[in-house]
């Protein structure tokens, strides 16, 4: 790139991510997934600036550790379920003209979408957790046949 077109892509990454990041911020306090957003926020800018980089790996890290406590299943897994459903139910009730207090169009929306990501945060987890289950198992086994070969 030239030096103009790279300053140019330097800013748009800039005003993209940061974009990205405050409203994550936002979303922390307001129906919405607000983490999500602020770790794409960390990952545009990560493109461009090493400082992002940092807390953006550490974001990964935390969230590796989220999705397998929940893997674990039991209640840790029912209860984000149950409240992602209701989040859902809310947030169509509330596009389907419902009047409930606190929610709008584009709330509702947004917590029909929260809903969603939770539910499917947990179905992730647990796919995952059995996925590796059954990697383990698998090894377990090669090693087996290869110690009874010898």
């Amino acid at each position: 790139m030239t030096g103009t077109t790279a300053v140019a892509w330097r800013v748009v990454v800039t005003v993209v991510g940061a974009a990205l990041a405050v409203t994550g911020v936002a979303l922390l306090v307001l129906p919405g997934p607000g983490f999500v957003l602020i770790a794409a926020g960390l990952a545009v800018l990560a493109s461009q600036y090493a400082w992002a980089r940092r807390p953006l790996r550490y974001a990964g890290e935390r969230a590796g550790q989220g999705i397998d406590e929940v893997g674990r299943g039991g209640w840790r897994s029912a209860w984000p379920v149950v409240f992602g459903l209701v989040m859902a139910g809310v947030g169509v009730a509330g596009l389907a003209g419902a009047r409930i207090p606190l929610v709008s169009g584009p709330s509702a929306a947004l917590l029909v979408l929260s809903g969603a990501f939770l539910v499917g945060s947990v179905v992730y987890a647990r796919a995952t957790r059995s996925h590796r289950a059954a990697r383990r198992r698998f090894r377990a086994a090669s090693a087996a046949r290869a110690r009874a070969r010898r």
